[in-house]
């Protein structure tokens, strides 16, 4: 099958469903100039290992650590900007095609976007909160304590530490992440996975629960042989291409 003849299929698809969903990962925004994980070459767990500054571990036993190493790159993506990817999703939403996005991102692009429905289930850089009273902050405030090498950035409230609001390895996954399990396994009848590659769970267990399934990534996953569809080109490509068939 040929490209064009991919955009028709996954054309069709989106027609034929109605409750179609979209699960993303990082290549949907390494457009957006935000590396992906595992790309050979160009990965970022193939250059540091994220357990060692990124994890909740670390933030609690070496703040430092984390905030002088770690912080470093949340602070990076949280200037990102959407690309045409998170745009093209933004307008199948629009168009009452696509009924919301379960996002792995912490980038907060979909909703830049316009995006209105949007599960980020590994939390997102828009805000962070204390880790003593919970009392909420902008992100922007973490990043300026750090700024001004107030390292780890503190309450004006308790003075307990700061923290993103992410999930960070170690971390439990938020509470709505079983109650949207169970909306996927009741709901959904087509998902389309862009730019994941499947491997960390349960986000991963999410495509199994869709009765068809379409997968855009640029590296093999686990799926690809349950998948009706795989697509191996740019994301940001595919899903204009995808709008321009479904907008004929």
């Amino acid at each position: 099958m040929d490209y064009h003849e991919q955009i028709e299929k996954l054309a069709e698809m989106v027609k034929e469903h109605e409750r179609f969903y979209a699960l993303t990962g990082a290549g949907i925004s390494t457009d957006s100039g935000i590396p992906d994980f595992r790309s050979p070459g160009t990965g970022i767990w193939e250059k540091v290992d994220p357990i060692k500054t990124s994890s909740a571990e670390v933030l609690y036993s070496n703040p430092r650590l984390f905030y002088e190493a770690g912080f470093v790159r949340f602070a990076k993506i949280s200037q990102a900007e959407p690309n045409a990817g998170h745009t093209a999703m933004a307008k199948l939403e629009k168009m009452g095609l696509l009924k919301g996005i379960v996002t792995q991102n912490i980038d907060g692009l979909h909703v830049k976007a316009g995006s209105k429905k949007v599960w980020e289930v590994h939390g997102h850089l828009r805000s962070g909160f204390c880790t003593g009273c919970r009392k909420k902050y902008p992100f922007e405030e973490l990043v300026q304590q750090v700024e001004l090498k107030r390292i780890p950035p503190l309450c004006h409230n308790c003075f307990s530490m700061l923290r993103p609001e992410v999930v960070l390895f170690g971390d439990p996954m938020p509470n709505f992440f079983f109650e949207l399990q169970h909306k996927m396994q009741q709901e959904c009848d087509f998902m389309l996975v862009a730019g994941s590659s499947l491997v960390v769970y349960p986000v991963a267990d999410i495509p199994r629960y869709a009765q068809k399934l379409a997968i855009i990534n640029n590296q093999p996953t686990g799926y690809d042989q349950q998948a009706d569809l795989v697509i191996r080109e740019n994301i940001s490509r595919v899903l204009e291409d995808l709008l321009k068939k479904l907008e004929e």
